[in-house]
């Protein structure tokens, strides 16, 4: 994302099947980063009932969506000249 965004390097885009999931990876990724690497997120905006979380890192964005939420809005798509690092299914 560095050479195509002034507000992030990178951008972590995962799925969860329902609300529950959702949650559960935002709040997994919160504390993992402020356990293990001493970083807090600068702002979580979204609501898993809603089908999209968001937590900020400042040089990193997660998003964690729901499968529906991804495919509308498709970010893959948006950002597709950015530099993939990894790509997992």
């Amino acid at each position: 994302m560095r050479e195509q965004s002034v507000f992030s390097d990178y951008f972590l885009l995962c799925s969860g099947e329902n609300p529950r999931q959702l949650r559960a990876l935002a709040n997994s990724i919160t504390q993992d980063a402020k356990e293990n690497g001493r970083i807090l997120a600068n702002s979580i905006e979204g609501d898993p009932e809603s089908g999209w979380v968001l937590v900020d890192f400042g040089d990193l964005i997660v998003h964690i969506f729901a499968p529906d939420k991804r495919d509308y809005y498709d970010l893959e798509g948006l950002w597709s000249d950015a530099y993939v690092v990894l790509h997992m299914q």
